[in-house]
């Protein structure tokens, strides 16, 4: 079932055990991040801190830090049941007579209810405040010792299309720099950016307007997150995914929309052309990215709940909390890459691989030269775009075991023959890479060659048991007692 909000998700947390109260001071300079962190590492639960050093807010950090609790804020038994209705959703015809379309009637109906619907108020308005307000009342943490200060790690960041005024919603760090103004990390591949960009060739404002919603249930938190391609409002996404609309209240100082539930909003604008030092900070990559120029932030209202909760993360050497909620998009966002790829069996993002350094996928092989069409094919799709280093296996291979998939692979391949280099976008946080956003990536085909691939040798059989030895040393295995 859906949260209403991010209480709501607090008390489910807390009634699966998935959630730790801790009601003395913790400070939330370097060691809220060390209590996070090690809770994360270990299989601890979510952290409610209720006591945060220097702010009456409490702090939730850690709710999607697990794959049970990604269940537990979508709602399922399992996130593959979120995967599975979108594949019902892509798979629908509409049928031949009459009975046939009556019974699509409520498919059809369900789908009308996705969409944001706007209403007059919320409990994001119970308190407006258009002055006397400092960002320093909120436990904004400063996550890392090289940390260029303290950073919003989990914002809803709200923008309009000025082409077509449709809304984006995406989650760009931010860091404070008083109590009024924050950088916006937006990277250029990003929608928030795209927006700015149009804005500022236009050259018919001056001001870019932005809202900025902290906290809210955790369906459409998550919707900031997605991957979805530009102009698809991640409002919608996030009234799929939680069975209802998603109600959005206007700003007070602007026209941009925020979820009415949210716990905190940031109202303000974006001085089209001013920009500032942002970084150092330590990102999920594991290295602290660099400082770099970008945009600022202007809060010009705050307005929240009576008592409200301060939502965040943090990120860094992995898992950690960003793990989870990447694997949950890898499964949900798996049938629409088969959508446009059908031979593609599974994929796996392995926590090492930080999302867009490594893609393991395994595909029914159908043609010769079949996994490099498929590379291709992943390195045009989206956000999928930024993956360095793609690994193709037949679809007898489990992706999900990453031992297995390297174990295989390693073996499959001549390198030489194998593995191609191309050059393309890379992710603005690869430090790696020969120039910002530009360097080269690598795709290796681990499949089994074929003849027509120019392979003349026999290629050998994997080494297994017998089924029926297996199944008779499975009895007398119970019989040692092993």
């Amino acid at each position: 079932m859906a949260h209403n909000d991010l209480r709501d998700f607090v008390r489910a947390l807390e009634k699966n055990k998935e959630l730790k109260r801790i009601p003395f001071e913790v400070d939330p300079h370097l060691e809220i991040t060390e209590f996070a962190d090690r809770s994360v590492k270990t299989g601890g639960p979510a952290l409610l801190f209720e006591n945060p050093k220097g702010s009456k807010v409490p702090l939730l950090i850690n709710g999607f830090a697990s794959m049970r609790r990604m269940e537990i804020a979508l709602g399922v038994d399992s996130v593959d049941e979120v995967a599975g209705r979108i594949a019902e959703y892509l798979e629908m015809r509409m049928p031949q007579g009459l009975i046939g379309k009556l019974k699509m009637l409520p498919k059809l109906a369900e789908m009308g209810s996705f969409f944001p619907k706007i209403v007059n108020g919320g409990p994001c308005k119970d308190v407006i405040r258009k002055d006397n307000f400092s960002l320093d009342e909120f436990p904004i943490l400063h996550c890392w010792p090289q940390d260029g200060g303290r950073f919003i790690t989990l914002p809803m960041v709200f923008t309009k299309n000025p082409d077509t005024g449709k809304r984006n919603c995406g989650m760009y760090r931010m860091q404070v720099y008083d109590g009024r103004t924050t950088g916006m990390h937006w990277q250029t591949h990003k929608q928030g950016a795209d927006h700015y960009r149009k804005l500022l060739k236009e050259g018919k404002q001056a001001r870019m307007p932005v809202s900025v919603a902290i906290g809210s249930d955790p369906a459409t938190m998550y919707s900031a997150i997605l991957p979805l391609p530009p102009d698809l409002d991640e409002m919608m996404i996030a009234g799929f995914l939680r069975g209802k609309p998603v109600e959005m209240v206007k700003s007070e100082t602007n026209d941009v929309e925020v979820p009415a539930n949210a716990e905190i909003v940031l109202e303000g604008y974006v001085e089209l052309g001013e920009q500032r030092r942002e970084g150092p900070f330590g990102d999920h990559t594991g290295f602290y990215s660099l400082d770099d120029d970008y945009p600022v932030f202007h809060i010009e209202c705050i307005t929240h709940r009576k008592d409200p909760i301060y939502a965040t993360t943090i990120v860094g050497p992995p898992p950690m909390e960003d793990f989870y909620m990447g694997k949950a998009v890898e499964r949900i966002f798996l049938p629409l890459m088969r959508l446009q790829l059908p031979e593609v069996r599974d994929m796996c993002l392995p926590a090492e691989g930080i999302f867009h350094n490594l893609m393991l996928v395994s595909i029914r092989k159908a043609y010769p030269l079949h996994a490099r069409k498929v590379m291709h094919a992943i390195w045009g799709l989206g956000q999928a775009m930024f993956s360095k280093c793609i690994v193709v296996v037949d679809d007898d291979v489990d992706v999900q075991n990453v031992s297995e998939v390297a174990w295989k692979a390693l073996n499959n391949i001549d390198p030489e023959r194998d593995i191609q280099f191309v050059m393309g976008p890379i992710d603005s946080l690869d430090h790696a890479s020969r120039l910002p956003n530009f360097g080269s990536k690598m795709g290796i085909d681990a499949t089994r060659k074929w003849k027509e691939e120019g392979f003349v040798r026999p290629w050998p059989d994997v080494i297994r048991m017998t089924d029926d030895v297996r199944a008779r040393v499975d009895q007398l295995w119970k019989k040692a007692g092993l």
